[in-house]
């Protein structure tokens, strides 16, 4: 489609210059015949020049005495003006959609990921990674997505045109950096390929051992495989779907509890919130308030869990809050938590 668009700018472009051209030639031709015997070609040309280009420095042809030679002026103009304005649309529509363009857009991309931290990379924007994607947006978790399939890419970014991205392979350590993973929270490997999965999650820990890797298999016997190449865990969508169906079937109200939290207009979901390091500990009751923005579940505590914790159970610095809530009550909580 952009090839196409390109070669009917490019069209009109050429269209354009000839038209442009064929008006200073008439032009100098009138012009000539007009400003007999006194006028010379440079004259009748610049004569032309001048009116086309709405300069106005006066009638280096003299046609005071010509009332016909003024209406051939007008002419001039309005085809010469016109032309200009079909000649500069043409060419700024061609630059628009030129490479340069596609490199100008590149670049700031680039320059805006670079800013990024904290985010998370999803490799892979297919049916797996989009339903990632479209999760983080939802919960408003800054991405950035690679993708080599340029089909695949296309297709997302009609529906999230601004979402930072790169057209690369995320095995290569060079996309990944490109992509801030020295900064980044974490890495989605959920390409259809569970080997080029797993050079995505070593290609990953090599680079940023701290960076958390969630990595796709289609074929759970490559799971030790993932341990080994760095994955932090490990799903994959044909044992969790049959999961899933079994849940269906023996706790039908709690799927549907779920399912309906996931289609809220609240985007309520079950959130996690780390105490940052230096917390002073104090008793839960005084440290959370009561609100209907969250509703504390479960603590999970040096290695412990300790579920519907009382209001005189004490929290301390690193502690992970496990809650159900929406993405705006997720981010004052955790602003409490720092403040």
């Amino acid at each position: 489609m952009n090839k196409l668009l390109r070669g009917v700018h490019f069209s009109g472009l050429l269209y354009g210059a000839a038209l442009l051209l064929l008006v200073h030639l008439v032009g100098t031709l009138g012009y000539m015949y007009i400003g007999r015997p006194t006028a010379t070609w440079i004259d009748s040309f610049y004569m032309t020049f001048i009116t086309v280009a709405t300069i106005g420095f006066g009638e280096t042809v003299d046609l005071s005495n010509h009332p016909m030679g003024r209406l051939f002026t007008v002419f001039i103009a309005v085809i010469g003006i016109g032309t200009m304005s079909y000649l500069f649309s043409s060419l700024v529509a061609l630059l628009l959609e030129s490479d340069l363009n596609t490199a100008l857009r590149k670049k700031r991309m680039e320059k805006s990921i670079a800013k990024l931290t904290g985010h998370y990379i999803v490799c892979g924007i297919g049916r797996v990674g989009s339903n990632v994607a479209s999760e983080l947006i939802k919960t408003q978790r800054p991405l950035v997505v690679i993708e080599n399939d340029r089909e695949a890419l296309n297709h997302w970014l009609e529906l999230h045109p601004n979402t930072p991205h790169l057209h690369a392979d995320a095995a290569d350590d060079e996309s990944l950096r490109r992509a801030g993973v020295m900064a980044a929270a974490g890495v989605f490997a959920v390409t259809g390929d569970d080997s080029h999965n797993l050079m995505v999650s070593l290609s990953v820990k090599l680079l940023n051992s701290k960076a958390r890797v969630v990595a796709r298999l289609h074929d759970i016997r490559n799971a030790d495989k993932a341990w080994r190449a760095g994955a932090d865990e490990i799903v994959s969508p044909d044992f969790t779907g049959g999961m899933r169906i079994a849940s269906a079937m023996v706790r039908p109200h709690v799927v549907n509890f779920m399912d309906q939290m996931l289609r809220s207009d609240d985007e309520l979901r079950v959130e996690e919130v780390v105490v940052p390091a230096g917390f002073q500990e104090a008793p839960l009751g005084e440290l959370i308030p009561k609100s209907r923005d969250y509703i504390l579940l479960a603590t999970h505590e040096q290695g412990r869990w300790v579920f519907n914790p009382a209001d005189d159970h004490l929290i301390k610095a690193g502690a992970t809050l496990v809650l159900m809530t929406s993405p705006a009550g997720r981010t004052r909580l955790e602003k409490l938590l720092n403040d």
